[in-house]
């Protein structure tokens, strides 16, 4: 695979594997370039593919069965939905659609635009979620922020930090959510109309300030970014200072961690994993790329107890560090698949994993 970052599983049970990175630019700044430095040590430079490969089935030895390149030419994809006979992506500057009937293994008609998105450089947070309401008929798009705390003033953040709303044909659009700085895993909690996402919060506080989250988003909820964070805490370097937009600000539902950069969210629904592992939510920890000592880099799991989060996240899937600390593997995606498995793209490893139970286990 090459750099892949987001999976999603066809009601027919094929797997999409978006593979995608941002697209290059020269630093802006000393600090943009030490940055860039330090996240290619942990693996976030590869080039981009632009692509999504369709996984069918499962052989012998738990490897996909068949592989085809579904749609090539992609701008920076990352979020992936299908409804009404089309399959709708979300380039990091659009979201477009493709005619598909289920069970084609290739995609050769030309992308219809139905909205365009924000990328305006240096478009930092560059992936684009999607999440398909549970009627099938309206999309949420994740948009992340420009920059760490609108560090260029609030003009190249126009568009972002939020959670757009709009129907299939891309007409209806509004801000679903804001105040959201980097906001990925965007799914439909199974069996309810609550969208759930993971946030991506802000740099340079410190190893554990604030912590990243997971959150069941309000119609209409402010969430703080830029002027604070984790409900109503101010960041002082924000200048000018909003106290008016401090009062409106929400606390999130539920703290993963300082930088541990979450990027994947999936519900469990299948029934072959053994029950501590069946009640809650997979969250792929792509991890810190200015943290020491490193956080993230696994796959956690936060358990449910009637519809909400509870107790501290556990442990699923480790060893995407080596000793020395030096990342060769860095989760993003999850999902289920047909067969109950944990499917757990890996950027880094330039590979999907599967995760499945031992038969009476």
């Amino acid at each position: 695979m090459h750099h892949p970052r987001s999976l999603h599983v066809l009601p027919k049970g094929d797997v999409l594997v978006v593979e995608a990175n941002k697209v290059g630019r020269p630093p802006k700044d000393l600090e943009d370039w030490i940055a860039k430095l330090v996240m290619a040590a942990a693996g976030a430079g590869a080039a981009s593919a632009n692509e999504i490969t369709l996984l069918r089935g499962v052989d012998a030895e738990g490897r996909a069965a068949e592989r085809h390149v579904l749609v090539k030419g992609l701008v920076s994809p990352f979020g992936v939905a299908f409804a009404d006979g089309y399959l709708y992506v979300a380039d990091t500057d659009a979201v477009v659609r493709f005619p598909y009937r289920l069970g084609e293994t290739e995609i050769t008609a030309p992308p219809q635009k139905i909205a365009d998105l924000p990328a305006n450089a240096p478009n930092d947070h560059w992936t684009r979620d999607l999440a398909l309401s549970p009627d099938g008929k309206t999309l949420y798009v994740g948009v992340g922020s420009n920059s760490n705390i609108a560090d260029h003033g609030l003009a190249p953040e126009k568009g972002r930090a939020l959670i757009l709303e709009m129907n299939l044909d891309g007409s209806g659009q509004r801000v679903f959510a804001s105040g959201l700085r980097n906001a990925n895993g965007l799914v439909f909690q199974p069996g309810t109309n609550q969208l759930w996402a993971v946030v991506n919060e802000r740099d340079m506080l410190g190893n554990e300030t604030p912590p990243d989250y997971l959150v069941a988003v309000k119609d209409g909820g402010f969430y703080g970014w830029p002027w604070n964070y984790w409900g109503q805490h101010v960041d002082a370097r924000v200048q000018p200072a909003r106290p008016d937009r401090v009062q409106q600000a929400l606390q999130p539902d539920y703290a993963l961690g300082g930088h541990v950069a979450p990027l994947g969210l999936a519900f469990y629904t299948g029934a072959s994993f053994p029950e501590p592992w069946r009640s809650g939510a997979f969250i792929g920890e792509h991890g810190s790329w200015n943290r020491k000592p490193p956080s993230g880099y696994k796959v956690a799991f936060v358990v449910f107890a009637q519809g909400r989060p509870s107790g501290a996240p556990k442990d699923f899937l480790t060893g995407f560090l080596n000793a020395k600390g030096d990342a060769h593997g860095r989760p993003v995606g999850v999902a289920v698949d047909g067969t109950g498995a944990l499917l757990v793209a890996d950027d880094v490893g330039d590979m999907v994993w599967r995760v499945a139970a031992r038969p009476g286990k």
